[in-house]
C-alpha cells in the first residue's frame, strides 16, 4: 500500500481529487501519507482527524491538501473548511470520509475504495474508479490487486 501510494504521488498531475473511501482501519490514512510523500512532501503527515485540513508544500512545487471529513455532522460545514476554494491549479487533494460530502463532490475526480479481506488483517481490496475527466496518472490502473 505504501509502495503503491508513493507511485500515484509521484505521478500525480494537478489540479487533483483523490477521495479515499473505506471503513475505519482500512488504510486511509496510511495511503493518504504515502500519495502526499510520493508528491514531494517532506517530514510528518499525520491524520487530520481532529484538525479536518492539513495543507503540505512540497519539494515539486504542489501543495497537498489532507482532508478528514470523519467528524462533519452536516456537509454545508464544508464551507467552513475552504471545500469551494479547492482544485487549484497546484493542489493535489486528498478527502479521506467523502462520503460526508455526497452531492457536493468535485466532477472530475478519482476515488479509491479500501475494505479488509477477511481472514487477512494486513490485506487490503482496492477498487479505484475515475468520475468525470479527472488529470491522468500515468500508469494508475482503473482496478487494481494488492
Amino acid at each position: 500500500m505504501i509502495r503503491w501510494g508513493n507511485a500515484i504521488g509521484v505521478a500525480a498531475r494537478t489540479p487533483l481529487f483523490l477521495l479515499l473511501r473505506g471503513p475505519l482501519g482500512a488504510g486511509k490514512s496510511v495511503l493518504a501519507r504515502s500519495i502526499a510523500q510520493g508528491a514531494g512532501v517532506e517530514g510528518a503527515v499525520p491524520s487530520p482527524t481532529f484538525n479536518l485540513v492539513f495543507r503540505y508544500p512540497s519539494s515539486r512545487g504542489v501543495e497537498v491538501v489532507h482532508m478528514d471529513l470523519y467528524r462533519l455532522s452536516d456537509p454545508s460545514e464544508l464551507w467552513e473548511l475552504g471545500w469551494q476554494e479547492l482544485g487549484g491549479q497546484d493542489e493535489l487533494v486528498l478527502v479521506e470520509w467523502p462520503d460526508r460530502a455526497e452531492g457536493m463532490l468535485p466532477e472530475h475526480r478519482w476515488e479509491i475504495t479500501l475494505g479488509p479481506v477477511a481472514g487477512d488483517r494486513e490485506a487490503r481490496m482496492v477498487s479505484v474508479s475515475r468520475f468525470g475527466v479527472p488529470q491522468d496518472l500515468p500508469g494508475f490502473p482503473v482496478s487494481v490487486d494488492l
